[in-house]
């Protein structure tokens, strides 16, 4: 059942453009018209995006440069602060010097306190904290803005162990104390032979790179991040989560981005310290920028496919309406009756057709009613003449019956029948219209039945039913009684026992059945199809030769009243016997059927 589907939404699609020009015209003009533009405007929209895409990335490339300059200067000022420490005199002095006493030892490690001070308080707004530890001399130096002291410590202190863990120069880690700060720790070698004397350590707010990585913070979705080599994030500008980025190779050379299904990474590795800085901005914010630009194409695209189309249907629909005007006019054309073709006005090619079909049609039309005339002339006396005579073998029978009857009958049985023989001639010679009710049709047909009657009186049964409310609608006149008389003749003439005969109405596709059934003989399967096929031929001729009114006479005067599909049906019954029927439509007195 499902794969009828398509099937029938295809032929529901496709069936208006076979059926007329001005359809396929609409459709190949809206084709030329609205798919161009459609394409066009894709095409624009789409080139204007991808500008406005790579806009916005070489923008923030841009910047994520920038940015990581400002950020290695913050991070080269800080290593220059702690070569100021490493290369002071009273530093070279301090660890030079033999131990001496003791107030020699105190005034060097004062100088070196000053020293370290004199940094700390030079970088205050962004140092939180300074450490020197000394290997061989065993000791650590710290100054904060709470305190400055020189300690013994009892084993390796912390920043030691991290560079000689390491083996680094300089670690960049997490503060331990708060996680707005970072840990800048780096080995103080002999210059000789690269032998590490010890670490000094400088704890530093990452606020001081805030300046130089609100470069990047222009857009309120961005993620602005400081990233180690290993992924880590050390520090972001904002409360975020960064994406996950397992991919991504933080130790990559330069600045460069990578797309993700939903965001784009920005990033700039600094190679000195092993931190990338990093910017992340969703693909919705990026493609935002040409969305509108995008919409308003695509606005303008609907709009111009939309009046393209208007203009594509109006100029197929003034190019193929002469065309269908004159397509309907020859489909519309009735021979024998209406009007005939508009005369035209037009003076291109298809004026040019309709003035020829109007001249051919006039001369055909012409043509049609001689002939329909002579023919009709013809017919209707034909039919006058059969009208004027009744079967010689039913007459010679009835007057032999009313003879008999004159010795053993009363005098009203033979009025009723000499009564309904005289209705019967009346009926048939008076000059009557070409149809009439089936009233008046039952009314003869009941005369003669009245005489059928009588003759067969022992073993004739007659039934009629026929509501009343169909005895007002037409017929062609003289149309029952051959029905019946066809019966009498092949249906009961071998007969033996009771002859059944009914006659009814039956509605059927919008019309009416009216059926004739007999209990006689029925008809051979040869002789049905023979008679089947008689009655199925054209018009012509529709006069049949003999002196009665037949089954192929009815059926040719329904046709020709009423049109092809009606006519007259005959069947052999399943219990035996024939039916014959007679297909007419439902046309009342006073109105009119077309076809």
């Amino acid at each position: 059942m499902l794969l009828k589907w398509p099937g029938c939404i295809y032929r529901w699609i496709s069936e208006p453009f076979k059926r007329t020009i001005r359809s396929k015209l609409i459709l190949i003009m809206l084709c030329i018209s609205v798919i161009p533009i459609i394409v066009v405007t894709w095409l624009a929209t789409e080139n204007t995006r991808k500008v406005m895409e790579q806009e916005v990335i070489q923008s923030n490339l841009s910047k994520i440069a920038w940015s990581g300059e400002a950020v290695d200067k913050n991070f080269t000022q800080l290593n220059n602060m702690i070569y100021t420490i490493l290369i002071s005199p009273t530093l070279n002095e301090y660890t030079k010097e033999e131990d001496g006493s003791v107030s020699d030892q105190f005034t060097v490690q004062r100088n070196v306190i000053n020293n370290i001070t004199s940094i700390f308080y030079s970088g205050y707004n962004s140092l939180v904290e300074i450490q020197l530890y000394l290997k061989e001399k065993n000791k650590l130096f710290t100054i904060n803005d709470m305190r400055d002291t020189i300690q013994s410590p009892v084993a390796d202190t912390p920043i030691w162990r991290d560079i000689v863990e390491q083996q680094a120069d300089y670690i960049i880690k997490d503060s331990d104390g708060s996680s707005a700060n970072f840990n800048l720790i780096r080995s103080i070698n002999r210059f000789e032979n690269k032998d590490k004397l010890g670490s000094i350590r400088f704890e530093v707010k990452w606020k001081m790179m805030d300046n130089a990585l609100g470069l990047l913070n222009s857009e309120q979705e961005a993620g602005v991040y400081i990233v180690n080599s290993g992924g880590k994030v050390m520090y972001q500008l904002k409360e975020g989560t960064m994406p996950a980025t397992k991919d991504v190779d933080w130790s990559a050379q330069g600045t460069g981005y990578i797309r993700t299904s939903d965001h784009y990474i920005f990033y700039n590795y600094l190679e000195p310290w092993g931190l990338s800085v990093v910017k992340v901005l969703p693909v919705s914010y990026v493609m935002q920028s040409g969305s509108v630009i995008q919409t308003n194409g695509l606005i303008i695209g609907v709009l111009s496919a939309l009046l393209s189309a208007l203009i594509a249907a109006f100029v197929a629909y003034r190019v193929a309406g002469p065309i269908v005007r004159l397509a309907r006019s020859m489909s519309g054309l009735n021979w024998l009756k209406g009007e005939g073709v508009p005369h035209s006005n037009r003076e291109d090619e298809i004026g040019m057709l309709e003035k020829r079909f109007q001249t051919m049609s006039s001369r055909i039309r012409e043509h049609i009613r001689n002939e329909y005339t002579i023919n009709l002339e013809r017919q209707t006396a034909q039919l006058k003449a059969l009208q004027a005579q009744i079967n010689p073998h039913f007459l010679q029978n009835t007057l032999q019956m009313i003879g008999s009857m004159a010795y053993s009958k009363k005098p009203s049985d033979i009025y009723s029948i000499i009564q309904s023989l005289s209705d019967m001639f009346r009926y048939t010679i008076r000059d009557p219209g070409e149809l009439t009710t089936l009233a008046m049709e039952i009314k003869h047909l009941n005369n003669y039945m009245n005489i059928q009657q009588q003759r067969y009186a022992d073993k004739l049964n007659y039934e009629v039913e026929i509501p009343p409310l169909w005895e007002d609608i037409l017929v062609p006149k003289l149309s029952l009684h051959p029905l019946v008389e066809n019966a009498f003749m092949h249906g009961f003439d071998r007969k033996k026992g009771v002859w059944n005969l009914s006659l009814r109405l039956v509605p059927y596709q919008n019309g009416l059945l009216i059926q004739v059934e007999d209990n006689g003989m029925g008809i051979s399967p040869d002789r049905l199809e023979e008679v089947r096929a008689r009655l199925a031929e054209p018009l012509d001729p529709y006069w049949t030769s003999g002196n009665s009114i037949g089954l192929y006479n009815v059926s040719a005067r329904i046709k020709l009243y009423f049109g092809e599909k009606y006519g007259v049906i005959i069947n052999n019954q399943p219990d035996g016997g024939a039916r014959v029927s007679m297909y007419i439509p439902i046309v009342k007195v006073g109105e009119q059927h077309e076809y």
